[in-house]
């Protein structure tokens, strides 16, 4: 077992707000130890004291700023460590960042790879290795519906690169025991908007979902072993629809749908809004 308790360990990256805390309290609640990674160290503390509380459990804090490579490998050692083993990743961290493609800071677009990107891969890498020495283990790649929009900016751009990933993976990890998992919420009531100075989000009141619902329904897919997990029956109906749209099609309506004002004045996740953000990189957890 993964602790003298006999508790299996989740390491979860943005870990103290929105989507990664609702992971950590969902972890905890179910008897799971817990490594949780944020930039934020007297943040981390508090969290981790909370669920210290609340569950019973261990909580160990790694404060790293994954668009730094010399801490990301810090993360990336403590998965790899065989005598503290990793059971459950869950790469969330993440954050919006407004900047064109074509005339934006490229330095800041290189962060928002390096954390929502790179990160991703080099985590998935060493959680992978320990996991499959060992021969079991799980990894949640934290993705979006906009993974699936042709034209939907740069965080569009890398949300489709952890799809790829992922479901790249899941092949090289058949039959090692090891199962790999990417989520595809859509716009998710958090405080992401609040801490990236956004304004807000276009779509619906019915295209917002409960993050502990998100969270609920991609926890269960990870440990069904299932590859892809789209959270509420309105987003997997517009998931089978964006995959079978010519993507000239998808690139019109989503530049008919950027333009449309906000409906809902509630916040989203850093890892499952569609939309694009202020350039504000403290929003990354």
């Amino acid at each position: 077992m993964s602790t003298p308790l006999g508790r299996p360990t989740a390491l979860i990256t943005g870990a103290t707000a929105g989507l990664g805390a609702s992971y950590a309290a969902h972890l905890a609640a179910a008897g799971h130890d817990l490594v949780i990674v944020a930039r934020d160290g007297a943040r981390l503390e508090e969290t981790a004291e909370r669920l210290r509380e609340r569950h019973g459990v261990q909580v160990e804090v790694l404060a790293a700023d994954l668009a730094q490579r010399e801490q990301l490998a810090v993360v990336a050692a403590r998965l790899g460590d065989a005598a503290r083993p990793v059971d459950l990743l869950v790469n969330n961290a993440g954050y919006g960042l407004k900047q064109s493609l074509a005339v934006g800071q490229i330095e800041l677009l290189e962060q928002h790879f390096d954390v929502l990107a790179r990160a991703v891969l080099v985590l998935c890498n060493a959680a992978a290795k320990a996991m499959v020495a060992r021969g079991r283990g799980r990894i949640l790649n934290v993705g979006s519906i906009a993974a699936l929009l042709a034209g939907g900016g740069h965080y569009a751009a890398l949300k489709g690169y952890v799809l790829a990933l992922t479901e790249s993976l899941a092949k090289d990890l058949r039959g090692s025991g090891v199962s790999a998992t990417v989520v595809l919420p859509g716009y998710v009531h958090t405080e992401f908007h609040v801490r990236a100075g956004m304004k807000g989000a276009s779509g619906p009141s019915r295209a917002w979902l409960n993050a502990d619902d998100v969270v609920t329904d991609s926890l269960r897919d990870t440990f069904a072993g299932r590859l892809v997990s789209v959270p509420s029956p309105q987003y997997r109906a517009l998931a089978a629809l964006l995959g079978v749209l010519p993507r000239s099609a998808v690139r019109a309506a989503w530049r008919l749908g950027s333009r449309k004002a906000p409906s809902n004045a509630r916040t989203t996740s850093p890892a499952t809004s569609p939309a694009t953000s202020s350039p504000a990189p403290t929003a990354r957890g």
